[in-house]
């Protein structure tokens, strides 16, 4: 029986101390014991040697590692698992290097289970949200004042991003968060996130003063924090302001500058899934958000799809 109330990377390597402790884990957690064919849910499955399966209808071969982030993958599952721990756990993340130093593998190779493992870190990332709903957007990118003087951008202050990336977020007072990565901060790109994951029946939406926002007073009942006015709580409701979600943009932001230094534009969901994931459970313990993870790993993200 396994070790319910891991609290610590040596108790993981205690509980997982072999590959099939590993493997009788994921099938525990993926099938409870009664093996599915990812080929075909309603076929019959047979047991086969070293932990393969056969599904009847297809003829297919398969094992509890198909179609999950672990499929093909020449490491260890030992590995992948003090991975996913130390991932899930630190607070604001872990970065190539270091990860490659703790669990024994070449940078690269960390890198791209790092990646593979942000690729699963959306589930967390598409709540539906209502009661008191802030929404913001912040910008991931270097500081024009750190800057050499030959590579600074001209004009670049406030929302004017050309050398940055958009993020929009939305986020449930005392819950959760969504953010994503967008082209930019017009209306369009904004407005429909808001209309797909906020309740409009349930919600009091709280924003600055952008012209993004306005309209939405026709579905929500709409507060306008006018930051251009130097108002940052309401006069009227000291319950109306957007402080939360602009203190989360600030952890969001030493993540990526302090861990990661650069991250490129067409990786920067998954950072921010990853943001959103650790933020969303910053309640639970190291032992859940590692086996919610590992229940929801079946998204298998490829070298190819990460390199071009």
């Amino acid at each position: 029986m396994f070790n319910t109330n891991i609290k610590s990377v040596f108790e993981l390597t205690q509980t997982f101390s072999t590959e099939q402790d590993c493997i009788d884990y994921l099938e525990m957690l993926k099938w409870n014991k009664l093996p599915i064919s990812p080929f075909d849910e309603t076929s019959k499955v047979y047991k086969c040697k070293n932990n393969q399966y056969r599904c009847k209808n297809t003829g297919k071969y398969f094992n509890v590692k198909t179609g999950t982030m672990f499929e093909n993958s020449k490491v260890s599952l030992r590995k992948w698992f003090m991975a996913i721990w130390l991932v899930t756990s630190h607070k604001k993340g872990i970065s190539s290097i270091q990860l490659g130093k703790d669990i024994g593998v070449r940078q690269a190779t960390a890198w791209f289970m790092l990646q593979r493992i942000r690729a699963c870190f959306g589930i967390e990332n598409n709540n539906e949200l209502e009661g008191i709903v802030e929404c913001d957007e912040t910008f991931i990118g270097g500081k024009n004042k750190n800057r050499h003087k030959d590579k600074k951008v001209p004009h670049s202050q406030g929302r004017s991003f050309k050398d940055k990336v958009p993020v929009m977020g939305m986020l449930q007072r005392d819950g959760k968060m969504n953010a994503f990565v967008v082209t930019d901060t017009k209306r369009k790109s904004i407005q429909p996130l808001i209309c797909r994951y906020v309740n409009p029946e349930k919600t009091i939406l709280i924003s600055d003063e952008w012209w993004a926002y306005k309209g939405l007073d026709k579905y929500y009942t709409h507060n306008v924090i006018d930051h251009s006015k130097k108002e940052y709580v309401s006069l009227q409701d000291n319950n109306i302001h957007t402080n939360n979600i602009e203190g989360s943009w600030n952890i969001l932001k030493r993540s990526v500058s302090g861990m990661y230094n650069h991250v490129s534009k067409k990786h920067l969901q998954k950072y921010v899934d990853e943001f959103v994931y650790r933020f969303n459970l910053r309640k639970v313990t190291d032992q859940e958000k590692f086996r919610y993870l590992l229940s929801n790993s079946n998204v298998r993200t490829k070298y190819k799809e990460l390199c071009h």
